[in-house]
């Protein structure tokens, strides 16, 4: 009788953890979802997440956030949520993106990218050992305070494995308002440099660019024009179509802004991309393949309500990490100066694939 007792209450305790029922459209289903994990808290305020995964234990795996403040850090956690390391002394950390594989004096490493937005530049720090390997003059935009930057990605080109890094700044034109550089290692001078590929991508004018996502196997980038919608360019510089526009989605049905964009893959094409809903806090989930016969159509799935609070930047991972994340796990940051770690089984239910 005892036991029974335990397990209705476990159950009770689940449905209220994470229930499912259909949108107010009575079509689309919608969730609600507890995180499995709320980090320690920063000293500023917490920003955008990267998900490190450790090809040998990838129990051991790292999360990177950053704190965005003058006297800003990123701040590295563990799978529990625990601060493991800070690199401090950053001037308004604002996004963060990583990569792997990334070659270097001789070596390949893991690499992440920060924006330094008081300081218009970005910087390059080795995983796991959190190194600091730019000599803090990649500088972006010419240096331009009005373009401060802001949103940042990473991207690693199949064909050729070069590295190439997306940023988008505080403002910027109407077209042509996302730069992206490449980032190779400067063998004379036995340093890091970057270089100016192109300027692209359309701005509705209306608010701000900050969330940036690449879809590497794909071969897409992806942006939030907040307020306006998601857009789509293919990701290499090269492709005669490269500033053609590809898609824009996620522009109906949010409370304000469409922001953090992150990508759940499922295997080179299918999965899904989520966004965040930042001031109703939820998350829109798109397929990533999109419709049949049109791969940029990209329809809305599933709607999820999360406990993080006006979330702004987020990543996902498909990888199996640990018994509370055994399809992956997203991680969004949540005003309180924390993060929330998610399952991918309360986000998928029964609804979408793991």
């Amino acid at each position: 009788m005892r036991n029974s007792s335990v397990l209705l209450i476990l159950f009770l305790l689940f449905q209220l953890t994470c229930t499912t029922k259909l949108s107010e459209n009575g079509k689309i289903p919608f969730a609600s979802i507890s995180p499995r994990v709320i980090t320690d808290t920063v000293k500023w305020d917490t920003d955008d997440p990267a998900i490190w995964i450790n090809s040998e234990d990838p129990g051991k795996s790292l999360i990177v956030g950053t704190d965005k403040n003058e006297d800003g850090a990123l701040y590295v956690f563990d799978l529990d949520g625990k601060i493991v390391s800070i690199i401090d002394s950053l001037k308004r950390p604002n996004n963060v993106d990583i990569a792997y594989g990334f070659p270097f004096r001789g070596d390949t490493l893991d690499i992440a990218v920060v924006t330094e937005r008081l300081k218009q530049r970005v910087r390059v720090i080795s995983l796991p050992e959190m190194k600091l390997l730019d000599h803090g003059d990649l500088i972006v935009f010419d240096g331009d305070g009005k373009r401060a930057p802001m949103g940042i990605a990473l991207y690693k080109r199949e064909k050729d494995n070069a590295f190439f890094i997306f940023v988008g700044g505080k403002s910027g034109p109407e077209d042509g308002y996302i730069g992206q550089y490449r980032l190779e290692e400067d063998q004379m001078q036995g340093k890091l440099k970057i270089i100016l590929e192109r300027q692209f991508g359309k701005f509705s004018g209306k608010k701000e660019i900050e969330s940036i996502a690449v879809d590497a196997e794909a071969g897409y980038v992806y942006y939030s024009d907040e307020t306006a919608g998601v857009r789509k360019y293919h990701a290499d510089p090269d492709v005669p179509d490269a500033n053609t526009q590809l898609a824009l989605f996620a522009d109906q049905g949010f409370a304000m802004d469409n922001e953090g964009i992150s990508i759940y893959k499922l295997d080179d094409n299918k999965g899904y991309i989520l966004v965040s809903d930042q001031q109703a806090n939820q998350f829109k989930i798109y397929s990533r393949e999109g419709s049949p016969g049109n791969p940029h159509e990209h329809l809305l799935l599933k709607i999820v309500e999360v406990t993080a609070i006006e979330s702004d930047g987020s990543d996902v991972t498909s990888v199996h990490l640990s018994p509370a994340f055994p399809s992956g796990l997203l991680v969004a940051m949540s005003n309180g100066k924390v993060f929330h770690y998610y399952s991918w089984e309360d986000i998928a239910g029964d609804d979408l694939k793991k």
